[in-house]
């Protein structure tokens, strides 16, 4: 299950914590006890999986629920690197190692009439990202996006409910797995979700490159970075999606609450004039029985957020500041995501990715316009068919008042270095995903970011990290 995306899985996810309390040394040991103990043992999981229906009205095999489990453990260091100065949210060039922690439970619930389906997951999140999780807008972890503090906290990171309903005709099979019940469904359907979940659930899906836990770790690979995904400081927000699926395409759009202040932990109560759209178009096909996909995304976000424009136009005491200029606004875009398996074993994939870039940043990360592209390939030929290579490039960019907002010290939420000498932001990663025994896994990882934070009188910075990863 390592190689692909799990379906209405955005284990990736999602928004970062700008803090900058200092970690203690004791909380790497504190979050893996956290860890620990939201895993079950692998035979309490197998038994969940087996047990039947009680009053289920399905077919004696169906299982009426599941559990599932997953703990991340992702350590990353840089080297120290040229920096003339430094901001307030610039890659710190000299600091050391920082660890994030993050362990989830997966638990579905079928319900007793046809169809319907409630998932409620518990996470735990602790630790620190690299400068306090500032200093470069293509952030080289992406499961930091959960963490709101150093400290191990517990949260529930989703609580949705599903409703399917079948449209007839063929049928498929799908396996237990996190976030989805075992058992047969028609393959054109219509979908329902309702509740607490991540936007990329069920949007910007890659089976190559959409989970940080997995895959690759950093943020421009896991997304379009460009698509300011609605969401809380912890990468989850309250919505609904509708789906409908054929065989060969799908069609669904989804509404978010944005959050009440740009990366807040909390949502904007003002749901009639705060809301992220989403709808998302995605074809299928095969070349040579070997799958290819491409989605196409557009979306619009209303928020209460400020303009570049505004803030340069009419400074406050310290420069220009973004949230003197704060009004509900719209801000725009569209992504393409396509990937192709070339055989079983190799696939291709890219994203390109463009928002307006007149409002400020306010729930993912601050990148206006994005490219990327990469390899992932299994380890078959050298008989370790479970592990995986990746490598993948990315380039991100700003819009013109982006650049000249940031150019005259203005501060997002994470990057500003008080002032800007602009270059693209340019991103390598490699990784091999390696599995040591079954359900265990660790990941070397090397990361290379140039003109970190769009600045070209900064870095460049090698960035090296290793994960360790166990699911059930």
């Amino acid at each position: 299950m390592i190689f692909s995306t799990r379906p209405q899985q955005a284990e990736s996810a999602k928004l970062f914590v700008r803090r900058s309390s200092r970690f203690q040394m004791k909380a790497p040991a504190r979050a893996l006890l956290f860890a620990v103990l939201m895993m079950v043992s692998p035979s309490a999981l197998a038994a969940a999986d087996a047990i039947g229906p009680a009053t289920q009205p399905a077919a004696p095999d169906v299982p009426w629920f599941n559990v599932h489990a997953q703990a991340t453990v992702i350590t990353q260091w840089h080297d120290v690197f040229p920096a003339p100065y430094t901001g307030p949210n610039s890659l710190q060039p000299h600091e050391g190692a920082k660890t994030s922690v993050t362990a989830t439970l997966f638990t579905g619930l079928r319900m007793p009439w046809d169809g319907g389906a409630f998932y409620f997951d518990p996470e735990v999140a602790g630790g620190e990202g690299l400068s306090g999780v500032t200093g470069i807008a293509s952030f080289p972890n992406g499961d930091i996006s959960h963490v709101g503090a150093p400290q191990p906290e517990p949260y529930v990171a989703r609580a949705y409910y599903q409703q399917v309903f079948g449209l007839g005709g063929e049928k498929e099979r799908v396996d237990s797995d996190q976030n989805q019940l075992a058992g047969d469904r028609d393959v054109r359907r219509i979908t329902v979700w309702l509740g607490g979940f991540s936007a990329t659930d069920f949007f910007d899906n890659n089976t190559y490159s959409h989970d940080p836990r997995t895959q690759f770790m950093n943020e421009s690979f896991m997304d379009d970075t460009a698509w300011d995904y609605p969401a809380d400081t912890r990468g989850y927000t309250i919505g609904g999606v509708i789906e409908l699926n054929e065989p060969s395409w799908a069609i669904r759009y989804g509404v978010f609450q944005e959050p009440h202040t740009a990366n807040g932990e909390t949502l904007d109560p003002h749901v009639l004039k705060s809301l992220g759209h989403a709808l998302e178009l995605e074809e299928r096909w095969s070349i040579k029985d070997q799958p290819g996909v491409v989605r196409l995304l557009g979306y619009a976000n209303v928020a209460h957020m400020g303009s570049y424009r505004q803030a340069l136009a009419n400074p406050g005491p310290n420069g220009p500041d973004i949230t003197l200029s704060r009004t509900y606004s719209v801000k725009y875009g569209f992504s393409v995501s396509a990937e192709q398996a070339i055989t079983s074993d190799l696939g291709i994939w890219g994203r390109a990715g463009w928002n307006d870039g007149q409002t400020e940043s306010w729930a993912f990360t601050e990148v206006d316009d994005l490219g990327s592209l990469g390899i992932s390939l299994k380890g078959t030929h050298w008989e370790r068919p479970d592990d995986v290579f990746g490598f993948a490039g990315a380039i991100a960019g700003l819009s013109d008042a982006h650049k000249d907002y940031l150019a005259a010290g203005g501060l997002g939420f994470i990057i500003g270095d008080g002032k800007l000498n602009y270059a693209p932001e340019e991103v390598l990663e490699t990784y091999y995903n390696c599995k040591i025994v079954d359900h265990v896994f660790v990941t070397p990882d090397l990361q290379f970011v140039e003109h970190p934070a769009y600045n070209s009188d900064r870095g460049p910075v090698f960035i090296a990290g290793v994960r360790a990863h166990v699911e059930f």
